[in-house]
């Protein structure tokens, strides 16, 4: 394996493939923080020139994080289907890319590769495509799931109502939920991200929203984002949960500050699919987030974006209905402006898909970092265009509990007619019935909240 390149007369030498996949990354304010980023340009030249001749079969036996120190690596190189890999082991990451973009090479014969991929031949892959590619080969890839409607379907665009309160007022939360479905939104789910983290508020808010979506007879999910261990214990209460929700991270010791790990989740996947109220077979919720590994120090001395692979190397074992990237959450220590909070976004999604997830996206940024509102919704349409699952929607796209810049329930109807999208079949359908969409357009009711009981 040759980890050397030279440009323009000068030959830039690389330790390990762990190096290369960092140096290759576009700039980004996390890997600097972590001390792993290209020092200059041409270096970063040289090392995609190196990971390019790089096979997938080399990658897979150079993890970042060794076999014998992480559950993680553990668990994707013992699951891996062999006859997947088997198709595309020997192909350079550079024949890689050109084979996903290749106009012959079909969504399904993309998925059909998807269990014989580790995240760093995901990871891999996406350092050496534009932004472009990433949303052509993004749209691509079709991850069809189930829960109480069907998701991710070619020509949808489906969104989460974020109906957060300060003080989990149940009243404050339905009356916001209720905004959000009367603009159209809401068919991904209706997730709240609780102020309390107990049992007993996770199922209040879960039994008053199970209420509102039985009465109106809404197709849509409802989640309540309390820590998986606090969702366990509230469905010993009794109460109704659709989806279960937990955010992950790239590495076992990265978990282990978000206080699970693969056992832990494998218990709770094994009561959500005994004990869940969907009635669909995918009844998992997960969220990641470039720079989470490195933000508890747990991300081996690897760049961010392998790291998020990885994120989804775990996902995937649960089937989820749900998975997204809160890209511009986590602060620009991670990713700085708009330029590094839309590559990540792009690169995110695209990772997802092709790690075999119904991916969407929290478009986002945090007060503090240097991203327009101009170039936020810049970033709506472009991921609607490469074929992202569902986007947040918040009451003018200000989350008054987290307090962060997002989607505004105005924004997804937007989204939709610009593209031409609409929601799930089940959700559309619904909405034509109770008129606040007239087939692509609203309808006499949009945006009236007397509409919902």
């Amino acid at each position: 394996m040759r980890l050397a390149a030279t440009i323009r007369g000068v030959r830039y030498t690389f330790d390990s493939v762990k190096e290369v996949l960092a140096k290759a990354n576009p700039p980004k304010s996390g890997d600097d923080l972590a001390g792993v980023s290209a020092r200059e340009p041409v270096e970063r030249v040289a090392a995609r020139a190196v990971l390019s001749e790089m096979t997938l079969q080399e990658l897979r036996y150079h993890p970042v994080v060794p076999y014998e120190d992480d559950e993680l690596t553990r668990m994707v190189e013992d699951t891996l289907d062999e006859q997947a890999y088997a198709a595309v082991k020997h192909l350079s990451v550079g024949q890689f890319r050109e084979w996903i973009l290749e106009t012959s090479t079909t969504g399904e014969l993309i998925r059909s590769i998807t269990p014989g991929l580790t995240p760093e031949m995901a990871a891999a892959v996406t350092k050496l495509m534009s932004n472009m590619d990433l949303m052509v080969a993004g749209a691509k890839c079709r991850v069809v799931v189930r829960a109480n409607n069907t998701f991710g379907l070619p020509g949808r665009l489906s969104s989460r109502v974020q109906p957060n309160h300060p003080t989990d007022d149940v009243q404050g939360i339905l009356i916001s939920a209720r905004e959000g479905l009367a603009y159209g939104c809401g068919d991904a789910v209706i997730g709240v991200n609780p102020a309390t983290d107990t049992p007993e508020s996770t199922a209040e808010i879960l039994r008053v929203l199970h209420d509102l979506r039985v009465t109106n007879r809404i197709p849509t999910q409802h989640c309540v984002l309390s820590h998986v261990t606090v969702q366990m214990k509230a469905l010993d209460l009794s109460c109704p949960m659709d989806l279960m929700f937990q955010s992950l991270s790239g590495s076992q010791a990265g978990n282990k500050a978000f206080g699970i790990d693969v056992e832990l989740i494998d218990e709770a996947y094994a009561m959500m699919q005994a004990r869940g109220t969907g009635a669909g077979p995918n009844c998992m919720y997960f969220e990641t987030g470039q720079g989470s590994a490195l933000s508890s120090d747990a991300h081996h001395g690897a760049d961010q974006v392998t790291m998020e692979a990885r994120c989804y190397g775990f996902a995937r074992r649960y089937n989820p209905f749900l998975v997204n990237t809160v890209v511009g959450f986590i602060g620009p220590e991670y990713l700085e402006n708009g330029p590094q909070i839309t590559r990540a976004a792009m690169e995110d999604h695209f990772m997802g898909k092709l790690m075999g997830l119904p991916m969407g996206c929290d478009a986002c940024f945090t007060y503090h970092a240097s991203m327009s509102q101009d170039e936020l919704e810049s970033l709506k349409v472009q991921l609607g265009a490469a074929g992202c699952a569902y986007l947040m929607s918040m009451p003018v796209g200000d989350d008054i509990m987290l307090n962060y810049q997002s989607t505004s329930y105005h924004d997804i109807p937007s989204v939709r007619m610009l593209l031409g999208k609409r929601p799930t079949p089940e959700f559309d359908a619904w909405l034509s019935e109770v008129g606040i969409m007239d087939g692509g357009v609203p309808g006499p009711r949009f945006g009236d909240v007397s509409v919902l009981k």
